[in-house]
């Protein structure tokens, strides 16, 4: 199901894949960044993104980051991989490629092999690709926004309100379909929290370009108030989007028409103009589970709305009706506001804060039922795939307190004494507690309660002792510090590595 939402509907997605691209050199020097992909320590640089001259700056031909990707998009192509974009995104360092839409299960796979292909070409122009979510703290994390839809096999594009209308003349089948799709948002939000759940997310979600852990979907408030009359029986034309002028600020050049309302960046599933974009989804993921959650709870809404209708009921009433259940799920606020998500679990809508408690959520009655019904996953194989998460989520943390009591042990204390910094009795201190720590996640009695006390240990833990580490890197002469700093691992641009390399 991960590709078909219904018989005779086909999943379409793109997926804009963001990367952070570094000096080799410099990473060869980070256990951290070679064994887990993301820096555990690091003192901020006093430059960041603040600018956003990274963001708006053009990948300049005088740059190993254009070589780099334009050889990616290359061997990509050579693959029958076109990817469309490629461009700077807001962190310094941080990139992104999109492909052509296509089919779900094709763009799938492809995506990941797109990740192979970045990772060993970016060896060859002397970078390393960094695909964790969030690999350097205070800047923005990466995601892979999956921009969703759903055609029949004919080609008629279910989420574009003027193509069924061209298509069909029907004013009410748009409506009906965004039925369906809100009441799944409504009700399986806990299957898309668990979707995103990867250990990387835990880091990224709820700022920097990511929206918060709280399951709602942006419709923007033409489209909004459109269904709020459909429900009410107040809409007696379809839905037309609505147009507004950009100007340009010179006379000379014409204004252009755009739609009037932008997908909201601070939530997790907007409606961006024939799309959902999923955004919450993390940039190392495999979108299978991501994509098989939105097509099942659409094929079940679609099957709701079917089985009522064929036992007497109108297809608008049966819309109307859901509209009017589900449609507190729809927010077209700031999702990055302190006080939304206490708001939005006053309004019943699904926050879930852990990516340990969302994959726990996975064998809940309603959600096996789901997927049996579906016929996408056994009660059995939804509780083995529970298993799994957790133990990778696990084994994640794990690997990331041993890596960074090496690091301490290796590099941060024979610093410290070399710089005669008072910070070796702490440092010491820390490595026996996240020694004892890793030793009371073993003596777990199984996965669940394991994968709770990971999440202590790196969301609580591991970052009392990162600001031990930082504290003393930002006192120590960078002579006698060993590991390369964020301002040796960033801003590529200023860097001798960043030149051609020809």
């Amino acid at each position: 199901l991960m590709g078909v939402t219904a018989t005779g509907l086909v999943a379409n997605i793109g997926l804009e894949q963001e990367i952070f691209l570094v000096p080799r050199d410099a990473y060869y020097t980070r256990p951290d960044l070679q064994f887990v992909g993301r820096t555990l320590l690091g003192k901020a640089p006093a430059r960041g993104q603040e600018m956003s001259d990274h963001y708006m700056a053009p990948l300049t031909s005088s740059t190993a980051a254009l070589q780099c990707m334009q050889a990616i998009q290359e061997e990509c192509y050579k693959l029958g991989i076109p990817l469309k974009t490629r461009h700077r995104e807001v962190a310094p360092n941080q990139y992104e490629f999109a492909p052509l839409f296509g089919d779900c299960r094709v763009q799938t796979d492809q995506n990941l092999v797109v990740m192979q292909i970045i990772e060993e070409t970016a060896a060859c122009f002397g970078l390393a690709a960094l695909m964790q979510e969030k690999p350097f703290a205070g800047v923005n994390g990466s995601g892979k926004h999956n921009n969703w839809s759903f055609a029949t096999n004919e080609g008629l594009q279910l989420l574009n309100p003027k193509m069924i209308m061209e298509k069909t003349g029907d004013k009410d089948l748009f409506a009906i379909i965004m039925a369906a799709v809100v009441r799944g948002v409504d009700k399986y939000g806990d299957l898309m929290r668990l979707a995103i759940a990867s250990p990387g997310n835990d880091f990224r979600l709820g700022a920097m370009e990511a929206p918060p852990a709280v399951m709602s979907t942006y419709l923007g408030t033409a489209l909004t108030d459109f269904l709020t009359k459909y429900a009410a029986g107040e809409a007696t034309e379809g839905y037309v989007p609505a147009k507004m002028e950009l100007p340009f600020g010179v006379e000379s050049i014409k204004p252009m028409a755009i739609p009037a309302e932008d997908r909201n960046r601070t939530s997790p599933f907007p409606y961006g103009g024939n799309r959902f974009e999923f955004r919450a989804a993390g940039s190392s993921q495999n979108v299978s589970m991501v994509n098989t959650v939105l097509n099942a709870f659409t094929a079940e809404g679609m099957k709701v709305i079917a089985d009522r209708v064929e036992a007497g009921e109108e297809a608008k009433a049966v819309a109307q009706d859901l509209l009017k259940k589900h449609s507190k799920v729809i927010f077209n606020g700031n999702g990055y506001d302190p006080e939304w998500p206490e708001q939005a679990v006053e309004k019943g809508i699904w926050r879930i804060d852990s990516g340990v408690d969302a994959i726990k959520k996975l064998t809940d009655a309603k959600n096996t039922e789901l997927f049996e019904k579906m016929g996408v996953l056994t009660p059995r194989e939804c509780e083995a795939r529970k298993t799994v998460l957790l133990e990778h989520y696990v084994g994640s943390v794990e690997m990331e307190a041993m890596t960074m009591v090496d690091m301490i042990n290796q590099h941060v204390i024979p610093s410290c004494k070399k710089a005669e910094l008072g910070f070796v009795k702490k440092l010491e201190d820390s490595v026996k507690t996240l020694k004892k720590a890793v030793g009371e996640i073993h003596g777990a009695s199984n996965e669940a309660e394991a994968a709770a006390l990971a999440r202590v240990l790196r969301l609580d833990t591991m970052i009392k002792v990162r600001e031990v580490c930082d504290e003393a890197e930002s006192l120590c002469p960078p002579s006698l510090w060993t590991l390369a700093s964020y301002s040796e691992l960033l801003f590529l641009d200023t860097h001798p590595e960043g030149d051609l390399l020809l």
